[in-house]
C-alpha cells in the first residue's frame, strides 16, 4: 500500500516513536510515506533521526520526511495525527501556577478545570489552522486522528468548526481495563468490557471476567483488598463505592473533574498518593513532562541507539491509531473506544457533545455502537463537564471573554473553591500570562491587564497541597535503577 501519514507535533518524541513503530508493524504499510512536522526544529530533527533509524534497521522502503512547513507536510496526506501541546511546558506551567493562587489545586490540568479550559483556548486556535490546511492541501476526505488534549474540546472544534473528518483517541480505557484485570487476578485477555461516557470521564458499565459478569460489590472488594490500588486509587474507589461504576481515569485526573476531593487543602492528602505523579500530586503531569523532556535531551544518543531494534521483536501497543488505519485500509475489523460526536449514540447525553464509546473499524470506517445509556449518576457527572466544554469551545472560536469566564465559573472544581470575582480575576491573569498563544483574545488583553492593575481579590503564594520538586536527570537515573531492582517501572506515561 502507498499512502501518506502526517504527524503534527512530531516533536513529542517518545509518543511519536511509539505511534510510528505500531504502524510499521502492519506488513501492508511498509511502503507508506511518513511526514513529520513541528515548530521546534531541534525536537523535529531528533525524532526524524529515530524514525529513520527504525526504517533503516528493518530494511523498509518507508519514506520519512521532516519539515517545519506544516502545509508541505500535509500535502496529499490521507491520515493526519495531531500530537501538539500549544504553548509547550511554558504555558502549561501557567495553567498550574495561576489557579493555585486562587486555591485551585490541579494534578494534570489538561481536560477541564481552569488549566484544561485555557489549554483548550490555545489548542483550538491552532486546531482551526490545522483544519484549514488539511481541507486545502491534504487528500480529499483525509482523516484527522486527534491525540491532543483537551480531547473533547479539540475534537469538538475540528468537527463543528474545522470541517474535517476527525476522531479523538485516548488510552485511558485500555489502561483501566488492564488495572481491573490485575485487581481481579486474571489476565487482561480474559476480561471483556463495555465502557462509555466522555473522554476522561468514561465508565466501565459492563465487566466480564472469563465470561462471568462482575458486579460493583465484587469489583469494590477486589480494589479495596489490593495492596497497591487500595493506596493509590482512593478517589476512584470512593466513586465506585458511591456511584457503583469504576472510572477510566487515574486517581489524580478524576479528582480534578469532580467537585468533592480537592476543594479543601487540608483534606487533599487524604485522597491522593505520592507513589507516582498520576495518583494526585499537585502539578504532577507538569513535573513528569519536564523531567522527561530534560532526560530525553540529555540522553538522546541512548534513545537513538535503542531505536535500532527489529520490529519483529517489538510488541505493538494498544494505542488506537495503527489499528484504525489497519481496519480502514485492509478491512481487518478492530474494536476500540473512540471520541466522536454523539448524535444520539449515547441517548442521555447531548447530541452535540463529544463522547467516548465503543465502535468498530473496517473498510467502511468507524462505526459506533448505539443505544448505550449511562446510569443517572454517571450521566450527571458527564453532563456537568459537557456544559463547560461547550462554553469553552464557543469562547475559543469567538474570542468571547465573558463566555470564557462563564465556562471557568461553571467548572465543577473551580466552582467548589472560587467566588465569581475570583474566577473573573483568575481568567484575566491567565489571559495576560498566555497572550502570545491566544490570538483570538488579542483585543481583550490590554483591558485584562488594566483590571489586574487594581485587583479586587487577594491571592496567595501557594505551591499546592502536594507539590514535588522536579528531579535532575541524574536523580531520575538513580530512581530508575532502584525501581528496576524492585521490579517496578519508571512511571506511568499518559497522553489523551
Amino acid at each position: 500500500m502507498s499512502f501518506k501519514i502526517t504527524v503534527i507535533g512530531a516533536g513529542s518524541v517518545g509518543f511519536t516513536k511509539k505511534l510510528i513503530s505500531d504502524i510499521l508493524t502492519v506488513p501492508e504499510f511498509a511502503g507508506i510515506e511518513i511526514a513529520l512536522t513541528d515548530i521546534n526544529p531541534q525536537n523535529l530533527d531528533m525524532v526524524a533521526q529515530i524514525i529513520r533509524r527504525i526504517v533503516e534497521v528493518n530494511n523498509l522502503p518507508t519514506r520519512v520526511t521532516a519539515t517545519t512547513d506544516r502545509r508541505d507536510a500535509l500535502r496529499d496526506a490521507r491520515y493526519v495525527m495531531n500530537c501538539v501541546r500549544i504553548g509547550g511546558l511554558e504555558a502549561f506551567a501557567e495553567d498550574i501556577r495561576i489557579p493555585l493562587k486562587y486555591g485551585v489545586d490541579q494534578c494534570v490540568g489538561d481536560t477541564i478545570c481552569a488549566g484544561g479550559i485555557l489549554y483548550g483556548q490555545r489548542g483550538i486556535a491552532a486546531m482551526l489552522e490545522f483544519c484549514k490546511d488539511i481541507r486545502e492541501v491534504a487528500e480529499p476526505g483525509a482523516l484527522l486522528l486527534n491525540y491532543a488534549n483537551p480531547m473533547a474540546m479539540m475534537t469538538w472544534a475540528a468537527l463543528e468548526y474545522g470541517g474535517v473528518r476527525t476522531v479523538g483517541l485516548c488510552h485511558g480505557v485500555p489502561n483501566g481495563h488492564r488495572q481491573i484485570a490485575h485487581a481481579l487476578g486474571v489476565r487482561f485477555e480474559e476480561v471483556d468490557i463495555v465502557c462509555s461516557g466522555i473522554n476522561h470521564q468514561t465508565w466501565y458499565l459492563d465487566i466480564r471476567a472469563k465470561g462471568r459478569k462482575i458486579g460493583a460489590e465484587e469489583l469494590l472488594a477486589a480494589f479495596e483488598a489490593h495492596p497497591v490500588f487500595s493506596r493509590q486509587e482512593k478517589v476512584r474507589i470512593d466513586v465506585l463505592k458511591r456511584i457503583g461504576y469504576y472510572s477510566t481515569e487515574s486517581n489524580g485526573h478524576l479528582s480534578e473533574y469532580l467537585p468533592w476531593y480537592r476543594k479543601r487543602p487540608d483534606e487533599i492528602m487524604d485522597w491522593i498518593s505520592l507513589d507516582d505523579w498520576i495518583h494526585g500530586e499537585t502539578g504532577g503531569y507538569l513535573r513528569y513532562s519536564t523531567e522527561n523532556r530534560n532526560w530525553f535531551e540529555t540522553d538522546f544518543p541512548k534513545f537513538l541507539e535503542e531505536a535500532a531494534i527489529s520490529l519483529a521483536d517489538y510488541k505493538r501497543t494498544d494505542e488506537h491509531a495503527s489499528w484504525i488505519l489497519e481496519g480502514i485500509e485492509t478491512g481487518r475489523t478492530y474494536r476500540g473506544h473512540f471520541n466522536v460526536r454523539n448524535g444520539g449514540v449515547i441517548p442521555n447525553l447531548p447530541a452535540d457533545c463529544i463522547i467516548e464509546s465503543p465502535g468498530f473499524v473496517d473498510r467502511f470506517g468507524i462505526n459506533m455502537v448505539e443505544g448505550i445509556a449511562l446510569p443517572d449518576a454517571c450521566q450527571a457527572s458527564c453532563n456537568a463537564s459537557v456544559n463547560v466544554q461547550r462554553m469553552a469551545v464557543r469562547a475559543a472560536i469567538s474570542g468571547d471573554v465573558d463566555l470564557l469566564k462563564q465556562a471557568v465559573l461553571h467548572d465543577p472544581l473551580v466552582g467548589a473553591i472560587c467566588t465569581p470575582e475570583e474566577v473573573w480575576q483568575m481568567v484575566d491573569e491567565l489571559l495576560v500570562a498566555e497572550a502570545q498563544w491566544l490570538p483570538q483574545y488579542a483585543h481583550a488583553i490590554d483591558a485584562a491587564r488594566e483590571r489586574l492593575a487594581s485587583p479586587r481579590v487577594q491571592t496567595r503564594d501557594w505551591d499546592g497541597a502536594a507539590r514535588q520538586n522536579v528531579r535532575s536527570v541524574e536523580e531520575m537515573r538513580r530512581g530508575t535503577k532502584a525501581a528496576a531492582s524492585e521490579g517496578h517501572g519508571l512511571g506511568t506515561s499518559m497522553m489523551g
